[in-house]
């Protein structure tokens, strides 16, 4: 009798469990994302996406999807693809969940997934090499080789034009990235290509013979892509993540971030820039290396650094008096003992001592925000900095953020601002385009570089920055 009870009160138990169990309510996408505690992305290795720079990953749609997951509360775990068919086909399958990779929102795609509203607008642009003849038209383009990324928006605009232009002919590239095209263009192996604007703004700095003919579309969306379907609750948290973003006006922010220095190049100085490279840096890389490698900086940022202030010239000499490769005042020199700054070999270690010196006064800002402070304090002095960096906190910003600083810097043109600081007027917008244009010469002095043998490896600079 008592087994037998046992066996019964088992039974009952047993079919208690197996009811709950169903009767249970399923968990959506987003709490089943949750619940495992990481979300699958897919993105694309690329300037304008995804990439591992001097400070590790970085990139816009890195920093976005972090920021995402961080709040949701997972983890994100990130691959990549650069076949836009594959990513597609991945997201469609549930292989994935969400594809941040820098992708336009287009008629044909939004039939095979479900795009959130866009963080970013583009223009696809036709580009060309300068020195061949400037199309203007698309029928301009019959007699030349046009090569587009295969699968891509670029592809399907154009199909859209062909029906104008019936003889219009392109090759699609299955393998090769837009930053790739761009490049063949540059070194003339194929006559045009088609680039997202943001794409063309950023690759120029590398090769300034390539021009934009004229943009084949009108402002299109970039967005992440989600499997379609009734279930829409990721979409729905992504939707809202974005709305934040928008609202706070971070959006905008992270967006200066990675273009802000770029839509200040003066694109014109670039061929003088790689001229300089060739003819000038050669002669002063290794001291470069050598005082980058004994004050642990990068010694591309020196170059760059020593570049704005005197375009290499070891006797350069400027109204105010400082002078040499790393433009030091009489002053700066006396501390750091350099006894003559005209000399390339002294003033390049003085510059790289003072530069550590700055960037040690900043040990409460992360990177790469530290190292942008670092240089408007070489600009404008480490005083002028803290005080924009004051008036910063006082107009609700982050003064440990550069983005929020360089805004605030300007400011101490104006009586109200600086009659409150300690270290008073100063022109505040000159230390901001220094850092960008620094930003700017350290980005292709350090593409420049990594395309060819590598030169002497020393540490990085404070992790050294990435743009």
């Amino acid at each position: 009798m008592h087994k037998r009870f046992i066996v019964m009160t088992g039974g009952i138990i047993l079919s208690l469990t197996l009811i709950l169990t169903i009767c249970a309510p399923r968990r959506n996408l987003l709490q089943q994302v949750q619940h495992d505690g990481v979300l699958r992305v897919l993105t694309r290795n690329s300037p304008t996406t995804y990439f591992n720079g001097p400070h590790g990953t970085r990139g816009l749609e890195y920093d976005l999807i972090t920021a995402f997951a961080d709040r949701i509360g997972v983890k994100a775990d990130i691959r990549t693809e650069n076949n836009l068919q594959d990513i597609l086909q991945q997201v469609e399958s549930g292989q994935v969940q969400v594809a941040a990779a820098g992708l336009t929102v287009t008629e044909q795609r939004k039939k095979r997934v479900r795009f959130t509203s866009p963080y970013q607008y583009v223009t696809q642009q036709l580009v060309y090499r300068t020195g061949a003849v400037r199309p203007h038209s698309i029928r301009d383009l019959l007699n030349g080789n046009l090569e587009v990324i295969a699968n891509s928006s670029h592809v399907e605009r154009l199909k859209t034009l062909k029906q104008d232009v019936p003889a219009l002919k392109w090759h699609e590239n299955a393998t090769a990235r837009s930053t790739e095209l761009l490049t063949l263009v540059a070194e003339q192996h194929i006559d045009f290509t088609v680039a997202d604007s943001n794409e063309t703004a950023l690759h120029r700095r590398y090769h300034p013979e390539l021009r934009v003919a004229f943009d084949i579309s009108d402002a299109q969306g970039l967005a992440w892509a989600l499997r379609a379907g009734k279930d829409d609750s990721l979409y729905r948290a992504a939707q809202k993540f974005f709305n934040s973003l928008r609202k706070s006006g971070k959006l905008e922010q992270m967006l200066a971030q990675y273009y802000g220095h770029v839509r200040h190049y003066n694109y014109a100085g670039t061929p003088t820039y790689l001229r300089h490279i060739k003819q000038r840096m050669r002669r002063y890389q290794p001291l470069f290396e050598r005082a980058a490698l004994d004050n642990n900086l990068d010694w591309r940022l020196l170059a760059a650094v020593s570049y704005q202030e005197s375009n290499w010239n070891p006797r350069a000499v400027s109204p105010t008096g400082v002078r040499g490769m790393m433009m030091l005042t009489r002053v700066t020199a006396r501390q750091l003992g350099i006894k003559k700054r005209t000399d390339p070999a002294q003033s390049i270690e003085g510059g790289a001592r003072y530069i550590k010196s700055l960037y040690q006064r900043f040990p409460e800002v992360a990177e790469p925000d530290r190292t942008w402070m670092t240089l408007a304090a070489y600009n404008v002095g480490f005083g002028h900095v803290k005080d924009a960096r004051a008036i910063t906190a006082e107009r609700g910003g982050d003064e440990n953020k550069w983005i929020d600083v360089k805004e605030s810097l300007p400011l101490l043109r104006k009586r109200k601002w600086y009659k409150k600081t300690r270290y008073g007027y100063a022109r505040g917008h000159e230390p901001v385009r220094y850092v960008e244009h620094i930003r700017s010469y350290y980005d292709i002095l350090r593409w420049r570089t990594e395309r060819s043998v590598p030169p002497i490896r020393n540490k990085l600079a404070f992790s050294s920055p990435a743009l």
